[in-house]
């Protein structure tokens, strides 16, 4: 923003007037993310602006670009969350499965161990 350079203010200085980070003031400058409308209002009273005056040099079809863009990685970044959180109950379910087949297995050692000679539980040992 040139304004705040003309008048001799420093990002943290514009940042503290609109209770915001310097880093937020820096992307905006930048262009990486834009004010909400309270925060377009306090600007244009800070510097004494109308808002048209304020936003005349934005490129209204870079910030609907720049929202649906970010709409798309956010949906991108859910879609990949969701697989996730699916592949982490399927890894679950796979275990308790496996917990429980090898317990089966070991009580029926144990069993063997202590009853080797019952027919019905074994079938025949000759």
């Amino acid at each position: 923003m040139s304004i705040r350079k003309m008048k001799g203010l420093s990002q943290e200085e514009l940042g503290m007037e609109l209770q915001v980070s310097r880093q937020t003031i820096s992307k905006w400058e930048s262009g990486q993310s834009y004010p909400d409308f309270q925060r377009l209002v306090m600007l244009s009273d800070y510097f004494d602006m109308t808002l048209d005056e304020l936003v005349k040099d934005i490129d209204v079809q870079d910030v609907r670009n720049k929202n649906l863009t970010d709409e798309k990685v956010a949906s991108i970044y859910l879609d990949v969350e969701n697989v996730k959180n699916k592949s982490r109950k399927l890894i679950k379910i796979f275990c308790y499965a496996g917990v429980i087949l090898l317990g089966i297995v070991i009580l029926g050692f144990i069993l063997h161990l202590f009853f080797p000679d019952i027919e019905w539980l074994w079938g025949s040992t000759q």
